[in-house]
């Protein structure tokens, strides 16, 4: 586990989890002698248990903010003091923040949990304003209001929702040096009218290098916001719903450089002949792409994936699921044509047994595992599979693969043969990897059970012993989301 010490060196103070929130009080040791809280301590007798001093200056290691830890973090120390004043404390140490030169490099305003409104417009929101320099070098900004339309049905106050977003806007609009924002779940709607307000006012209009789109709806007009911004190195398209004819039309129709980094789809989006369009147009640029086929009388989805292997050379991470009869063996053809840049794979054909034919998944599974070993590349920073496994098939592929060097690779075999003697054998023996998770997942009176090869220890020893790292591997599964969020 990371001491809460180490959480302060790396800079993510509230959001690596240590249970002990003591540095807390390491920060209030700058607390100016005047500040309110300083009374407000002294009656708790919390000012002898704050440091006489300190070695450096602590605030000022903070990279990575995020509202929501930040406010739960305060709560959880605070708790010891039962009439404390909160809020007090809250704002004092973000007082704290910006009279000690914090450098941040990522703010996430994460507005979710309806108790912690109060802190936001007469306090963090306002002295972010009122101290410009404290988010100056920020260059990745997450804007989050959680599974809600918007603001105005969380607090049911028509002026304090104005007063947020107007806020929230102002906070945006200070920035030319932001490379990245993410506009995260349905909150898309909420914001855009105030994105598209403020990015085409012609002298202010600010520079983005990368913009993140994850799962909204309301998707017009996209056009006039991507063509108001002035630098947009990379776009990134997580399924969003929908993805229709007229959202790709609008990307197809700009007249400004459109650089698709990331699409990841699946069965709700609208597969049709628009899509091969946007990759004709855009694939070039495309580095990471998701795809999930789930009908079995789709045959644009063939037509797909070749255009995938037209246009899309650069592939580096590509993420599958949801196979059907039709575009197995297509999908085989995309992993052998993009090999040359592929680092990250994912071949997920899971769904519960009752709702799928279970003969049909059994059968993709093996085509899959005796197929896909003599098509990889010479080396992958990641492998996961999840597929229901025979020894035999599976016997097959580490034999076929044995040319290909592994980073991490993860298995989730459900309700298949028992592989670990092949594990040992073909990965174990040879040092193949040098992180392995594996999951055995089986269905009994209708529910799932889960067994981890890392909760055995001995197994861990085993595995150590040939410097291979067994992991958890829910734990170890790679999320795309971040992956970009941290790559670009």
């Amino acid at each position: 586990m990371v001491s809460f010490s180490d959480s302060i060196i790396m800079g993510k103070p509230f959001s690596i989890s240590t249970g002990n929130y003591n540095f807390i009080e390491i920060y209030l040791y700058n607390l100016n002698l005047n500040d309110d809280l300083k009374t407000e301590l002294n009656k708790y007798d919390i000012d002898k248990l704050l440091p006489s001093n300190t070695l450096f200056n602590y605030p000022s290691f903070i990279k990575y903010l995020n509202t929501q830890d930040f406010i739960s973090s305060v709560g959880r120390w605070a708790k010891a003091y039962l009439n404390l004043n909160k809020k007090l404390v809250i704002i004092s140490l973000f007082k704290i923040f910006i009279e000690n030169d914090v450098n941040l490099h990522t703010l996430e305003i994460e507005l979710t949990h309806l108790g912690y409104l109060s802190y936001f417009n007469n306090g963090i929101l306002e002295l972010i304003l009122q101290n410009t320099n404290f988010i100056h070098n920020i260059k990745f900004l997450k804007l989050y209001n959680g599974k809600t339309p918007g603001f105005l049905y969380i607090n049911n106050n028509p002026n304090e929702d104005k007063l947020t977003k107007d806020r929230i806007s102002q906070i945006i609009n200070l920035h030319r040096n932001l490379k990245k924002i993410v506009l995260d779940h349905t909150n898309f709607p909420s914001y855009q009218p105030l994105l598209l307000s403020k990015l085409i006012m012609p002298l202010k209009l600010m520079e983005y290098n990368v913009i993140v789109f994850k799962v909204f709806e309301q998707l017009e007009p996209l056009d006039k916001l991507f063509e108001q911004l002035n630098v947009l190195e990379s776009v990134h398209i997580f399924h969003c719903y929908p993805i229709n004819t007229s959202f790709i039309q609008q990307i197809i129709n700009l007249t400004r450089p459109f650089k698709l980094k990331s699409l990841f789809i699946n069965d709700r989006s609208q597969i049709d002949q628009s899509l091969q369009l946007l990759l004709q147009k855009y694939g070039a640029y495309l580095e990471n792409l998701g795809c999930g086929f789930r009908s079995n009388h789709d045959p644009i989805s063939k037509k797909l994936i070749k255009s995938i292997i037209k246009y899309c050379k650069n592939i580096k991470l590509l993420d599958l699921h949801d196979y059907n009869n039709q575009i197995i063996y297509p999908t085989l053809n995309l992993i052998e044509n993009i090999k040359q840049n592929l680092n990250y794979l994912t071949i997920n054909i899971f769904e519960p047994v009752v709702l799928r034919n279970i003969i049909d998944y059994n059968k993709y599974s093996s085509i899959i595992l005796q197929n896909l070993g003599q098509i990889l590349p010479s080396k992958l920073e990641y492998l996961s599979l999840t597929l229901h496994i025979k020894a035999g098939n599976f016997k097959l592929f580490l034999e076929s693969s044995k040319n290909t060097i592994i980073k991490k690779l993860l298995i989730n075999n459900e309700d298949g043969d028992d592989i670990l003697p092949y594990i040992k054998k073909y990965i174990m023996k040879k040092k193949r990897v040098r992180y392995l998770a594996i999951k055995n997942s089986f269905h009994k009176n209708a529910l799932f059970h889960n067994k981890d090869l890392f909760y055995l220890k001995d197994e861990v020893e085993e595995f150590g012993s040939y410097n291979i790292k067994l992991q958890n591997y829910n734990d170890s599964i790679m999320g795309v989301y971040n992956y970009i969020k941290e790559t670009y």
